[in-house]
């Protein structure tokens, strides 16, 4: 049976932003060079919208543009919304972070555009736009620069068959190559291709490295836009030839060669084997293999960053479960096929979200189908730690933190060199070897989900109908702050039910943004609210905040990282959200809330504000204390307020509502058919069980059983696994088994010509060591053999003396009987 829509919901769309404010009567002022404000006449909030507060010119001076978003390459046309201008002007010009300035301009239907310039950097851009060439800059908004490998291909020029690009002038890899475009993106009669390289110059780690994009020399200059182009490649002049990572970039003819920060086509970053020099095409596994032992004698003087990354998770399971730490990595991902084109053999990469603190490294950790992880040490398609972040590291701009280029020239074009071009690849994967997972601890794990149930930390299972915002948790280490609202529901005949749930969860760490996911619009959608504005996700579904990453993969779930290593997914189940929070080990004793205090110890897990302690065995009513014990202080909290219903009732009034009366479970009683029913669906579930009494819904207790199951299964998958670590074969001989986990047996031999001198077989121990360590392979025979060949040798002696005696008496015994015939 379908839920009534309940009125709150009704009353929050009734309030949600519309096409245009509507200001208060008689509200003056203006929000030039004021948005973000509240003070005043007028506001210039966010919120401004929904509570119909807004300065009358709050949409001219707040830019809303469309698309919000792009390649931080740069080049994309956006259109500034609710701006038309007229009037003449001396200039439009675009600046981004107050410091890369682009030219605007004013279409013919008096819209004004910018185009994005090229930047270093991914998240979101503030910049500002003046109308009178530089002199005021009164108008602001926000750009988000994407990750170059996180933009739809449309907006790409895409490299026909990019693997022959990467491997031209290697063996058996000539002729033409081409690329293709969306004309439409770029709306000009004749175009001109250009290469633009990458490259990161100064001493490493050093205020003098810089990371610069160069225009090198153009492919094609005046050519019809016809989006398609195809040439015979030709050794760059020599000059050109030291970068060896870049891209192709198509601009309209009307622009000079290598003009920067102009309307543009760029294709995905790529190593530049087909603009190599004669050497490269004559022998190009010379030609690498001189340029691996180059990178391997400069990568044995930087500093080692292996020291300071995070070990990979033991298993596949664990990995998918530890969503604070680690994400799917796009190049090899179990839900789009486990096409792993750099990992053969994985189905399924990770990537730590979080780069490395001091050197922006990044690890990654690759996995089986049987969901153990695969190592370098055997095999080269194992898990590869990287010097460059694939997704950069704040500040970004700089090296090695530029978004995807910095990985490309530290840790991608030298496996071309010593891998792909050259078969050196045991010196790349000495430098880049797998981190086992010996020393990985799963993180915690609580959750809260229906009428609202919560699991603690340390495993307490309780049930709270509280109406009003709480602190679910806080955590001093990082001034970790998570605050749930809980809502009443709607029983089927329309009355108010005696059961609450989570309608919004929001979060901040420390100074980063803060971000709330709450429940909006008919259907129970969700609605992100960043630094209480509400997030689009129509372009992008993962962005690089303050302090945190947001990933969005579909619109009834929603992952937070945080810098901290900790993790939150908000998603929809039934009428109500649900919350899993991920917690890494330091944050032990170290928290406080509804979630518990995280120590191993349940019997604290109900500590009240004060610090008071309640039983474990407390009843129903006394854990309804324990929970409005914490509701969240109005000078604290961390939710939107942009609506009336909103302000009334959460800011205005109590932020824990004295008179809602829930449903305990000891007030409870069941006619035999309903009980009967109850138990069908809930199978022995008691949050279930409480949640159809309380709402009158089966469709609600059986989201509730889900949801349980849920936090079950991920509870399981994130239980520790004891490793003993990569096991090496014999010298002169061979293993068998690539699972180091406890119970997994790892079978040695040797090679002919050697004996095995040590235990043919190891297991792992409980106590995470081998029963046995590598054995040896002695030079000579091998003793087994030599025995057989002895043995063997014996039997054939002894058996060819028995025939030999056999046919011995045959002969006698034919030659009497001759004698005796006449």
């Amino acid at each position: 049976m379908k839920l009534a829509v309940w009125p709150w919901i009704l009353m929050l769309l009734a309030t949600v932003p519309g096409q245009g404010p509507r200001p208060i009567a008689g509200a003056q002022g203006s929000c030039s060079l004021r948005c973000g404000e509240q003070d005043g006449p007028c506001s210039c909030h966010p919120t401004c919208s929904g509570l119909s507060t807004c300065c009358k010119d709050f949409q001219e001076y707040c830019l809303e543009i469309s698309p919000s978003s792009g390649s931080m390459m740069g080049g994309k046309d956006f259109v500034v919304q609710h701006l038309n201008w007229f009037q003449p002007t001396d200039g439009v010009i675009c600046r981004f972070k107050e410091s890369v300035q682009t030219l605007g301009y004013v279409d013919s239907s008096g819209q004004v555009h910018c185009v994005s310039p090229l930047l270093y950097e991914s998240g979101r851009i503030p910049f500002t736009v003046s109308m009178d060439n530089g002199r005021s800059f009164s108008r602001s908004g926000t750009w988000i620069a994407a990750h170059p490998y996180k933009v739809s291909e449309s907006e790409k020029s895409q490299l026909v068959n990019e693997t022959h690009w990467q491997y031209y002038g290697t063996s058996d890899s000539m002729g033409n190559l081409s690329l293709t475009w969306n004309t439409s993106v770029l709306p000009t009669p004749t175009v001109t291709i250009e290469l633009w390289g990458y490259d990161e110059t100064g001493e490493p780690y050093s205020e003098k490295w810089t990371a610069k994009w160069s225009y090198l020399y153009p492919l094609a200059t005046n050519i019809p836009n016809s989006g398609f182009f195809t040439f015979t490649p030709k050794p760059a002049p020599l000059a050109y030839q030291r970068w060896k990572v870049g891209a192709l970039r198509i601009i309209s003819s009307k622009n000079y060669a290598g003009e920067q920060d102009v309307l543009a086509l760029w294709t995905n970053d790529h190593a530049l084997a087909w603009h190599l020099g004669d050497d490269f095409r004559a022998d190009s596994v010379t030609w690498a293999r001189a340029q691996c032992l180059a990178w391997e004698a400069q990568e044995d003087q930087l500093p080692n960053f292996l020291t300071e990354l995070p070990d990979c998770p033991c298993t596949l399971a664990q990995a998918r479960a530890d969503s604070g730490r680690f994400f799917t990595d796009y190049g090899c991902d179990i839900e789009h096929g486990s096409v792993c084109t750099y990992h053969p053999g994985a189905v399924h990469c990770v990537r730590s979200v979080q780069a490395s603190p001091r050197y922006g490294s990044g690890q990654q950790c690759c996995y089986t189908e049987a969901g153990t992880q695969l190592l370098t040490s055997d095999s080269t398609s194992g898990s590869t730690p990287d010097r460059g972040h694939d997704w950069g590291a704040p500040p970004y701009r700089t090296p090695p933190r530029v978004p995807s280029m910095s990985h490309w020239l530290y840790d991608v074009i030298s496996f071309y060199y010593c891998c792909l071009w050259a078969p050196e690849c045991h010196r790349y994967m000495k430098r880049r070897p797998s981190s086992d997972c010996r020393s990985y601890k799963p993180p915690r794990l609580a959750s809260a989900f229906g009428d609202p149930h919560f699991v603690t930390f340390d495993g307490t299972s309780f049930s709270f109908s509280g109406h009003g915002e709480y602190v679910l948790l806080e955590a001093s280490l990082t001034d970790l702050r998570v605050q749930g609202r809980a809502q009443p529901g709607t029983m089927p005949n329309g009355t108010q039910a005696h059961g609450t749930g989570l309608t919004a969860v929001a979060v901040q760490e420390d100074t980063s943004d803060i971000l709330e996911v709450r429940l909006a619009g008919w259907r129970g959608a969700l609605e992100v609210l960043l630094n209480h504005e509400a997030l689009s996700f129509t372009e992008q579904n993962w962005m690089d905040l303050k302090g945190m990453f947001l990933s969005v993969a579909s619109e009834d779930k929603v992952s937070i990282m945080l810098s901290s290593g900790a993790g939150l997914e908000v998603s929809v189940q039934g009428p109500f959200l649900s919350l899993a929070i991920l917690l890494p080990q330091k944050f032990l004793t170290h928290t406080h809330g509804l979630l518990g205090t995280l120590n191993d110890n349940p019997s604290d897990d109900f500590t009240l504000r004060n610090g008071q302690v309640l039983p474990v065995n407390a009843s129903a009513q006394q854990v309804f204390q324990f929970g409005a014990n914490w509701t969240v202080y109005n000078t604290s909290s961390l939710f939107t307020y942009d609506s009336e219903f909103l302000l009334h009732n959460y800011v205005n009034q109590p932020k824990h509502d004295p008179n809602f009366k829930p449903l305990f479970p000891n007030e409870i009683t069941l006619s035999p058919s309903q009980s009967e029913e109850v138990t069908r669906l809930c199978e022995g579930d008691p949050f279930c069980m409480l949640d159809v009494m309380s709402t009158g819904s089966l469709s609600v207790g059986n989201s509730t059983r889900f949801a349980h199951q849920l936090h079950q299964d991920r509870l399981r998958n994130l239980q520790p696994v004891v490793s003993c670590g990569w096991l090496s074969p014999p010298s002169n001989g061979h293993k068998e088994g690539l699972k180091y986990l406890a119970g997994s047996v790892i079978r040695f031999g040797c090679n002919s010509g050697y004996s095995l001198a040590g235990a043919e077989i190891s297991t792992c121990l409980a106590d995470g060591t081998w029963s046995a360590p590598t054995p040896e392979c002695q030079s000579g025979r091998n003793y087994t053999v030599l025995l057989s060949i002895i043995f063997g040798g014996l039997a054939i002696v002894a058996l060819v003396t028995v025939i030999y005696v056999l046919l011995s008496r045959h002969r006698k015994g034919n030659v009497s009987v001759w004698r005796s015939q006449p």
